[in-house]
């Protein structure tokens, strides 16, 4: 499912036009967004828990040569299931 799939299917469920829903989608993701840059945590009860965290440098290697190479550090965001979608996805 794509992201105008999903937006098709909210509609539906909504009995709202496609329009609102996509305005509805952009700001849940403009709003999880925002939450993560400021390191907050997204917690949506049953369905899961969305959250940043900072992934330290580290050394590599490069597969095609076996240099070693340097990985900086970077920001990254999790997703923890919650037990009533890990439940309803068995």
């Amino acid at each position: 499912m794509n992201k105008s799939d999903l937006i098709g299917k909210m509609a539906a469920d909504a009995g709202i036009t496609k329009i609102q829903a996509q305005a509805a989608l952009n700001s849940f993701i403009g709003a999880t967004t925002g939450a993560l840059k400021a390191n907050d945590k997204v917690i949506l009860v049953g369905f899961g828990t969305f959250s940043a965290s900072t992934r330290s440098a580290r050394t590599g290697r490069n597969p095609q040569t076996g240099a070693e190479i340097k990985i900086a550090a970077k920001k990254v965001v999790k997703f923890k299931a919650g037990a009533e979608l890990s439940e309803n996805v068995k």
